[in-house]
């Protein structure tokens, strides 16, 4: 039996799984946390890194490796290789001036032309120019940016400062690959090419870049010789973990929520709804993220005094609809639609309406409708959708489910729940290992009746 593992290097965790090569079967995994916060030192993924890989048993037995993260993230190097500061995480805020700033400079129609994605506070260009605007000794020095993938695969193959690493600080050797590079906001899925004006327009100056490799190709190997896969964005990942092919859209509901297919087409959306992103086989991976998704549900969770299996049953118990009742569920601001000063707003208060099921319900709904809204955004460019793959752990939920099946048009599929980042990462790790793209199958947890009840849409609509 040949092995492979697939690292899932995320905001919260870093989790590895490792699975045989020719048929996916998972032999072990493992697991190790990241600190809190939207600013963090890249040392601490790296430590995290290796308590996984110890955690899973090590990698004595394993012939190659690959690496998914959480994209965006700025990292950025001096000349010898050390990180000049902690890394500013997608989720941080403090760049939205630099977004508009930069958009206001170059125009929304020519980013989306360019690099097919209008800068946001999550993407690395803007990181890069509030580094330029508030930190100018430490932009000075910056000699290369990487992301959060690209330093551990980087650090991985013995790379790195020389006092840490045997291979020392080659900056040339970074590498990336296209699901990772098309989130910068200077980087193009269509020409496959850095637009290195709009980079140095953000920095300020020249530096070195990642080398962006292909689906399949290898980095390199590890310094005992395990061969490295290109790694992947998170949700390019998650993609290739559950085997996402043409008219299948998947919607993840994790803290954020994301709406993404797989398609042979690019995009280019100047509103800046949907990101224009590549996919990690080659293809594209149109994208919409919201800020609010799993959190709605552990709010009103809080607000009843049930846990969310309990607010489940609850739900189940309202009608379609929650008599009107409606949650714009933006509690912490919004990115689709972009609202970043909103608040949550309930809707629709009644002696009748307001119960305990129907604020429940409100909830799961207000969840999903805002994700509906993600995915017309994306069959707005172009994406046919047949099926709808519903993951993340809320996904699991029985309420979600059958709401779901209600809310959105398209049948409803639920894998079984699993580390899909990890695997897409695990698939990719095979596939540089052999060549080919392994062919694995997933189990599906559920596939509720499909039950459309146009009536809830159009509710959340009026209020949106």
């Amino acid at each position: 039996m040949t092995l492979v593992a697939g690292v899932d290097s995320s905001t919260q965790s870093c989790k590895i799984v490792i699975r045989d090569a020719e048929t996916g079967a998972l032999v072990r995994r493992g697991r190790a946390s990241h600190p809190e916060g939207t600013e963090v030192a890249p040392a601490t993924w790296w430590d995290a890194l290796q308590a996984a890989i110890a955690d899973a048993g090590g990698l004595d037995d394993v012939a190659a490796i690959s690496v998914a993260g959480q994209q965006h993230g700025m990292v950025v190097l001096d000349e010898d290789g050390r990180v000049i500061r902690d890394a500013l995480l997608w989720n941080d805020t403090r760049s939205a001036q630099a977004a508009r700033d930069l958009i206001s400079e170059v125009g929304a129609d020519e980013y989306a032309r360019r690099v097919g994605v209008v800068p946001v506070a999550s993407f690395t260009a803007t990181k890069l120019r509030w580094l330029r605007d508030a930190e100018p000794e430490n932009a000075a020095r910056v000699a290369a940016v990487a992301l959060p993938h690209d330093w551990l695969t980087w650090r991985l193959r013995g790379f790195g400062p020389r006092e840490e690493s045997p291979l020392g600080p080659v900056l040339d050797e970074l590498t990336t690959d296209r699901s990772d590079a098309s989130g910068t906001a200077y980087w193009s899925a269509e020409t496959n090419a850095y637009d290195l004006e709009l980079f140095e327009r953000a920095l300020g100056h020249a530096a070195v870049l990642p080398r962006v490799l292909g689906p399949g190709e290898s980095a390199g190997t590890t310094p005992d010789g395990l061969v490295v896969g290109p790694g992947a964005g998170d949700n390019a990942g998650a993609a290739l973990g559950v085997g996402a092919s043409s008219g299948d859209v998947v919607v993840s509901i994790g803290t954020s929520g994301t709406v993404f297919a797989v398609t042979d087409t690019p995009s280019r959306d100047a509103s800046g709804t949907v990101a224009g992103f590549a996919s990690a086989d080659g293809a594209y991976l149109p994208l919409i993220a919201t800020l609010n998704a799993a959190r709605i549900l552990d709010a009103i969770a809080r607000l009843l005094g049930v846990d969310h299996a309990e607010l489940g049953e609850l739900a189940l118990q309202g009608e379609p609809g929650a008599q009107g009742l409606v949650l714009q569920p933006y509690f912490e601001g919004e990115r689709t639609p972009n609202l970043p000063d909103a608040t949550a707003t309930l809707f629709g208060m009644t002696l009748g309406s307001t119960t305990r099921p129907n604020l429940a319900r409100a909830a799961i709904e207000g969840l999903l409708c805002g994700l509906a809204d993600g995915l017309e955004a994306v069959r707005g460019q172009g994406v046919e959708a047949t099926r709808l793959l519903l993951t993340g752990g809320a996904a699991q939920n029985p309420a979600v489910q059958a709401i779901a099946a209600q809310v959105f048009d398209v049948p409803v599929v639920i894998p079984t729940p699993g580390e899909y980042v990890a695997d897409g990462a695990a698939v990719q790790a095979a596939w540089a290992l052999t060549g080919e793209r392994p062919a694995w199958s997933i189990s599906i947890a559920a596939e509720p009746v499909a039950d459309f009840r146009e009536h809830i849409r159009a509710n959340y609509a009026a209020r949106r």
